[in-house]
């Protein structure tokens, strides 16, 4: 039996999984986010584990674990956890959602060492701009911090004592040599830093460190069991639905989208606003494009027209051409490949004809043509996507991915019902770091579905993209 325990930003999640994969049982305990002032996101590392313990509480009472050898961790990015000589938090974690520190990410992206060595934009969600933040504002609490963690890998020190982060989780810090997998030591003295205040490395699918005897005791585990070194939460999710080798990707439409490919060689492009990350697995990286507002927009225009997301897609009917009617889905900014946190959506062409249903399209359309930039921004890297799997909410509309398929000319394929996401792969991860296994268990879970592109509306996709790349250049006054 194996373990994988999910640590969100809404929540955490346990997962069962025994030695054939199959998925045995789960538990999740609620978090909550707290927002100070405008602009701020931040959580109680405390409440991290008060939730994990109640949910493997519930998970231990439904189902005996005695038998777990392995445990793996994911979790939210970028959150910034200090914590002080005695091992104590010295404050809330800022997390990945806060934009406090745009201007201190501004300065550190005009230094050009932080993307030649990092191979990304410095964002205001990563890590590195926050502790310059909290090194301006909360002096005190910079020179009492003796060790700089991410979220999971607090919950790692709970669970083991030991001081762990993996490769792709330290990539979306800003201070790791992605190419090299090592902290930088020049980015981490930019930040007045040294390496002894970082945590240790390990790949994702190695050991980290072994359970605490009196946490097994708690939940009727052996001092024994190992806890693998994990992954963030997408390329955690990659490990679940098999997206480790090259050529194979992942569109996620959540609450934002992500188009995310693995690949086996490091292909920075910062310019694209692409992250180039080391994946969970030893020698593979990945690319991934990311924007900001997927199944929010959809579930933004519902409410503006008094219905649900459901009722809106439900009765569109087969593909059909785009109408003049775009949206731009910069509800709150954009990341790929506009790094534009000031751009914000619009409607554009509306005309008498536009109904509930063709705006409907449009919204739908207009994220699509989100994800085609990202596309397009991968293929840059030379990233290639031969294999791609849908996942998350925005998955159960078929007008939504037939229109994605389409527009991205690539078969868009749909796992049969189960659970695949982030606590699967962390609970696969914990299973390669017991057994010893690689990546040949990073399998691709069954197929309910494929849906091909429409060959006979691909242009018609291509031509209103390209409309939709001018109007963003309109709004900006690049054109």
């Amino acid at each position: 039996m194996y373990l994988g325990i999910d640590l969100g930003t809404s929540g955490v999640k346990v997962l069962l999984m025994d030695d054939a994969q199959t998925v045995r049982g789960e538990a999740q305990a609620p978090l909550s986010v707290s927002r100070p002032h405008p602009g701020w996101s931040e959580q109680s590392p405390a409440d991290w584990i008060a939730a994990t313990a109640r949910a493997l509480d519930e998970l231990a009472a439904a189902q005996p674990l005695s038998k777990v050898r392995g445990i793996g961790l994911s979790g939210q990015m970028h959150g910034a956890v200090l914590v002080d000589a005695s091992g104590e938090v010295l404050r809330p974690c800022i997390l990945w959602n806060d934009t406090r520190a745009h201007v201190e990410a501004a300065e550190m992206d005009a230094a050009p060492d932080w993307r030649r060595i990092s191979g990304n934009i410095v964002f205001p969600g990563f890590t590195a701009p926050k502790l310059e933040w909290v090194r301006r504002n909360e002096q005190d609490l910079f020179e009492r911090t003796a060790l700089v963690l991410l979220p999971k890998d607090y919950l790692r020190l709970w669970l083991t004592g030991e001081a762990v982060s993996e490769m792709s989780d330290a990539a979306g810090t800003s201070w790791l040599d992605t190419g090299a997998r090592d902290w930088s030591d020049g980015l981490l003295a930019a930040s007045g830093l040294d390496r002894a205040q970082m945590p240790r490395l390990v790949e994702g699918s190695t050991p980290s460190g072994k359970l605490r005897a009196a946490l097994g005791e708690r939940w009727g585990m052996t001092a024994s069991v190992i806890v693998a070194g994990g992954g963030g939460d997408n390329a955690a999710s990659a490990v679940g639905v098999g997206v480790v080798k090259p050529g194979t990707a992942f569109v996620s439409l959540g609450t934002s989208g992500v188009l995310f490919a693995a690949d086996d060689a490091y292909r920075p492009a910062p310019e694209t606003a692409v992250h180039s990350f080391c994946h969970a697995l030893p020698g593979t990286w990945h690319q991934m494009g990311v924007i900001l507002s997927a199944t929010d927009a959809l579930e933004w225009y519902a409410r503006v027209v008094g219905s649900d997301a459901a009722s809106l897609t439900g009765g569109l009917g087969p593909l059909r051409a785009p109408g003049r009617t775009l949206f731009l889905p910069y509800l709150g900014g954009e990341r790929t490949p506009h790094n534009d946190a000031a751009i914000r959506g619009a409607f554009v062409g509306l005309e008498h004809a536009a109904d509930t249903a063709a705006l409907t399209r449009a919204v739908l359309e207009g994220v699509t043509h989100a994800l085609t930039d990202c596309r397009q921004a991968l293929a840059a890297t030379g990233t290639r996507i031969e294999r791609l799997i849908a996942v998350g909410g925005g998955s159960r509309s078929d007008y939504w991915l037939s229109a994605i398929a389409t527009a991205l000319d690539v078969t868009v394929e749909l796992p049969a019902a189960g659970d695949y996401g982030a606590a699967f792969g962390a609970a696969r991860l914990g299973m390669m770091a017991a057994t010893g296994a690689g990546a040949e268990l990073a399998t691709t879970p069954p197929i309910a579905r494929r849906i091909v592109p429409e060959d006979g509306l691909r242009a018609a996709f291509a031509d209103a993209h390209a409309r939709y790349t001018e109007t963003y250049r309109s709004l900006k006054g690049l054109s």
